[in-house]
């Protein structure tokens, strides 16, 4: 009976060390991850590809790759992607194609679907680059002199013609050894370990204040490196808004993730903190927010909390309550604003826009209108210029409600890190 119950234990302490293991091969980005390769797909999301295990976006978990490009393993065992990246050249056959490098390899996919005739040498289909990378990133003309593909192999760096497939060898004296490349929001990026650095495409020139903490600016971690620049972090981030509101004095307050940013509407001073601190009985990520009356109405999945306004903030008694309950609709919601010195809270649920009268007892959500130009967005507010709607890293601004509902084309495109924040990298 004890060589039974003894072999039992063995049994299960092999078992319990497998799912450990298990486990512990799932990578986690906000360890602090040498990425093997990133490249954005046809809708602009970056794809971070890390041994067999993909990210899509700037948060959440990793996913298997081969269960969004099943041929990388069907004709080579994916042990991890070397380099990819997107061509998006107009004039090219290949635009909008997805490349991805794996040994003397390379794969093309369009819609997530092997091209045929792939997968083929690199030597075939880019002459003149070698096999083995470790990186590569797409650079469109003028941002270097002809759209061109620039490729990483230790201190080697190769200027890829896309039209003529000529090869300029460069000297980026100050660049970085790149393991992985990303061309987003027309800023180049070479990440090297869990840090990245801004480089000039043409020239290889860094800034000086680089290189910095990818987890800061390309992830969304409910706790960062012990050096981050909180207020710059939440300024420059690429990862999007979870929510964004103004009050009528202009204080400006930015939800992400664990964070927020505040400005202060007399002098432009920003000041970032953890929701934790500021507002603990939320905790973290918002989905909506507005103010209103000097109170901040915060909305998390289902419930509302209710904040007035101050230093520090006052969490009202009785609160949080149903989202139903107070505003007459059932969460979650994407994004609700209210226009200065006005009652209606606009509610915004996928593509839908409801309206809300605040002053009403009960309270309804009542004149549902389709919007046309978003299918959902991230964040709006409403001051004394407009409506701000943010959508990824980019807002728009519309004069009214009435135009953004009922527009029909997009007005100008500006980025949020930029002109809402003025983080100048």
């Amino acid at each position: 009976m004890k060589l039974l119950a003894h072999i039992l234990f063995l049994a299960l302490a092999v078992v319990l060390a497998q799912c450990d293991e298990d486990t512990s091969a799932v990578p986690d980005r906000c360890q602090g991850l040498e990425m093997d390769a990133v490249a954005v797909n046809e809708e602009y999301i970056p794809y971070f590809f890390k041994g067999d295990h993909l990210f899509k976006g700037f948060h959440g978990k990793a996913e298997l790759s081969n269960e969004s490009f099943a041929e990388l393993d069907d004709h080579h065992h994916l042990g991890h992607v070397d380099a990819a990246f997107r061509m998006h050249y107009e004039n090219s056959s290949d635009h909008d194609h997805m490349f991805f490098f794996l040994d003397n390899k390379v794969f093309s996919y369009y819609k997530h679907k092997l091209e045929d005739g792939f997968p083929k040498d690199t030597s075939e289909v880019f002459p003149g680059i070698p096999d083995h990378l470790d990186a590569a990133v797409e650079c469109p003309k003028p941002e270097c002199d002809a759209d061109s593909v620039i490729f990483f192999k230790g201190n080697d760096i190769y200027h890829f013609n896309v039209q003529t497939k000529a090869v300029d060898e460069k000297e980026f004296e100050s660049m970085p050894n790149c393991t992985s490349a990303l061309r987003f929001m027309e800023h180049y990026y070479c990440f090297h370990g869990h840090m990245f650095s801004k480089f000039d495409p043409k020239t290889g020139e860094v800034p000086r204040t680089h290189p910095k903490e990818a987890r800061d600016y390309f992830m969304r971690c409910s706790k960062f490196s012990e050096e981050s620049d909180h207020v710059e972090r939440e300024r420059c981030s690429r990862v999007h808004l979870d929510a964004i509101t103004s009050d009528n004095a202009g204080n400006m307050y930015a939800f992400r993730g664990h964070h927020f940013l505040s400005k202060d509407g007399s002098n432009d001073t920003m000041t970032a903190d953890t929701i934790e601190n500021a507002f603990r009985e939320l905790h973290s990520e918002v989905d909506a927010v507005f103010t209103y009356q000097d109170h901040l109405y915060m909305i998390k999945d289902d419930h509302l909390f209710l904040y007035k306004v101050g230093e520090p903030h006052t969490h009202l008694d009785g609160y949080p309550k149903p989202v139903k309950e107070e505003l007459g609709i059932e969460g979650p919601i994407d994004a609700a604003f209210v226009c200065e010195d006005h009652h209606i809270a606009h509610i915004i649920k996928g593509n839908k826009i409801y309206d809300v009268e605040l002053k009403a007892s009960p309270r309804v959500a009542g004149n549902e209108r389709t919007i046309s130009l978003f299918d959902n967005v991230d964040a709006a507010m409403c001051d004394g210029t407009g409506v701000k709607v943010i959508k990824g890293n980019h807002f728009y601004h519309f004069i009214s409600t009435h135009g953004f509902v009922a527009g029909r084309s997009l007005p100008e495109q500006h980025r949020v890190s930029l002109e809402l924040f003025g983080c100048d990298h």
